[in-house]
């Protein structure tokens, strides 16, 4: 169990958070949320010492250890990978070096072996003789081959790197998980490796995620930092969503009666009990929903930017044709003989390669020229593209946003361009920042400006989710379920992806997978 007790931290004048009181408990599984800068992370670290607070404490049991997800990706470079994952466990990791040392003199005393006695009796306590093991299973789980584990870190990709990293903090059974961005840069099959182990896990896990899909299957509670407090609610990340607009809603509507009220919650738990039969915490949240009383439920101060896409006008008959496409990159062949066909209504999410889809896209929008093949849009096809790298269109540019947005719109009134940039969440003087200094989430709103201002009547889009938080991935989100016309579009995020698409296309080396069919269709069709 951790106890957090009034705790508060400030850097100068600014509040992250104050008056801290929560309790975390073996068995359950929290999801940190809040607004990008809210405190999230530094939250983690207070949790786990590596910070201070300014004022209160985080009480631990001594006996409970604690593993945190590592963020250096080169600090082990010099350590072969199976050894990396053993030393998840501190303790164990040393007991080993002190026994190899001991074992490894030429002068082996009576002293050393009393000495190498007790190890071996720590070792043994500590399921010791399991510890390889269980830390070429944790790789193998996550995706990295038997091959590679005595290879050095140095020799890994950054993404294999990763999931080692994942592999020691989950490593030697810890009471406590501190995990930060887990499912980052992982695939498919490792992040439904680690929503099962999660789901098994005995411990606490405490866990930052921008994956939606993932909070929904593995947390019990939502703990939310919201204005310089910090609460806890029980449930999915779904259903504190949801839960948060129904209190905004009756919070509206004064006039409405309380038992009206609780009949809407009723409602709305049993609703989501129902939905959470998936989940391997389905009966323990069950039990923990049918709790919840009326004033459990508090609306979010979080402001939601709206993304709303319109078309000029209707797409035709013929969308695109795609004849054996190929492309190269530093010698590297990243599309071979790609061939497809976009229809009427098609919402095509691509998964695979990231090099090859952005390379696809490119081409697709003619910033770049493939190799060989050939790509054909219908006359009445007018598109936008959100690339993934946007640096040429902020770097080095010295406009306000106003007039950074200005460049793209036939409509040129300052009131206007305002009432824009105000959907987006730029408001009085934030609209007079350069663009050159916005931050990643900042830019990638910009972008989608400029994508609904040009009302295509189709869209490409190359990871729009990236750099937003969890509010703005949601607007998105909202924003081409419900757009009418064609949509292009890669992206890490699972509920994204499932809840938009209605046909998957795969390209992944030598790999072409193309399906009508939702997210979860496709992956149980392939990958279950």
């Amino acid at each position: 169990m951790i106890s957090v007790n009034n705790l508060s931290l400030r850097y100068g004048s600014q509040k992250l958070f104050e008056d801290v009181n929560l309790i975390f408990t073996p068995g359950n599984c929290y999801g940190v949320i809040g607004a990008n800068g809210a405190g999230k992370s530094t939250f983690l670290k207070i949790l786990s010492g590596e910070i201070e607070a300014n004022t209160g404490d985080v009480s631990i049991p001594k006996d409970a250890r604690m593993s945190v997800l590592k963020q250096d990706h080169f600090e082990f470079d010099e350590v072969k990978v199976l050894e990396t994952v053993i030393m998840g466990n501190k303790r164990l990791f040393e007991i080993m070096l002190e026994k190899d040392a001991i074992y490894a003199k030429e002068d082996f005393s009576d002293e050393d072996g009393i000495k190498a006695s007790e190890l071996e009796a720590e070792f043994a306590e500590m399921d010791g003789w399991s510890a390889e093991s269980e830390a070429s299973s944790l790789l193998q789980g996550l995706g990295i081959p038997v091959s590679l584990h005595d290879k050095y870190m140095k020799e890994l990709t950054g993404n294999e790197k990763i999931k080692v990293l994942l592999a020691q903090a989950l490593f030697g059974k810890p009471e406590i998980l501190i995990l930060d961005e887990p499912t980052n840069h992982l695939d498919v099959k490792s992040i439904r490796w680690l929503q099962n182990f999660l789901g098994d896990f005995n411990g606490t896990v405490i866990v930052v995620s921008h994956d939606r899909y993932f909070l929904n299957e593995v947390c019990t509670h939502m703990v939310d930092i919201d204005f310089g407090k910090i609460k806890m609610f029980s449930g999915n990340y779904d259903f504190w969503y949801e839960s948060s607009q129904l209190a905004l809603q009756l919070m509206k509507d004064q006039n409405k009666k309380k038992e009206e009220k609780v009949k809407d919650l009723q409602a709305f738990i049993a609703r989501f009990s129902a939905n959470a039969s998936k989940s391997k915490q389905a009966t323990s949240r069950k039990k923990l929903l049918e709790k919840i009383t009326l004033d459990d439920i508090q609306p979010s101060t979080r402001r939601y930017p709206f993304v709303g896409f319109n078309m000029e006008r209707e797409v035709g008959n013929e969308i695109l044709t795609v004849e054996g496409l190929s492309k190269s990159i530093d010698g590297v062949k990243v599309l071979d003989n790609i061939t497809f066909r976009v229809n009427k209504g098609d919402k095509i999410a691509f998964i695979g390669d990231e090099i090859a889809i952005s390379a696809l896209f490119d081409i697709l929008y003619g910033e770049d020229t493939a190799d060989s093949g050939e790509f054909k849009w219908g006359q009445t096809i007018t598109n936008s593209y959100f690339p993934k790298d946007n640096s040429s269109l902020f770097n080095d540019v010295d406009l306000n946003l106003i007039d950074w947005l200005r460049q793209f719109s036939e409509e040129q009134s300052e009131i206007y361009l305002r009432g824009f940039l105000g959907r987006m969440l730029f408001s009085g003087e934030e609209t007079l920042k350069k663009v050159k200094v916005l931050s990643g989430g900042e830019k990638v709103r910009c972008m989608l400006s400029r994508m609904m201002l040009k009302s295509a009547n189709t869209l490409i889009l190359d990871q729009p989710t990236n750099h937003l938080d969890l509010e703005s991935i949601t607007a998105v989100n909202n924003g081409l379920k419900d757009y009418k016309s064609n949509i292009l579009f890669t992206s890490h995020d699972h509920e994204f992806i499932n809840t938009i698409a209605n046909r998957i296309i795969e390209i992944d080396g030598d790999k072409f997978r193309d399906l009508s069919a939702t997210y979860e269709e496709f992956l149980d069709k392939y990958y279950s």
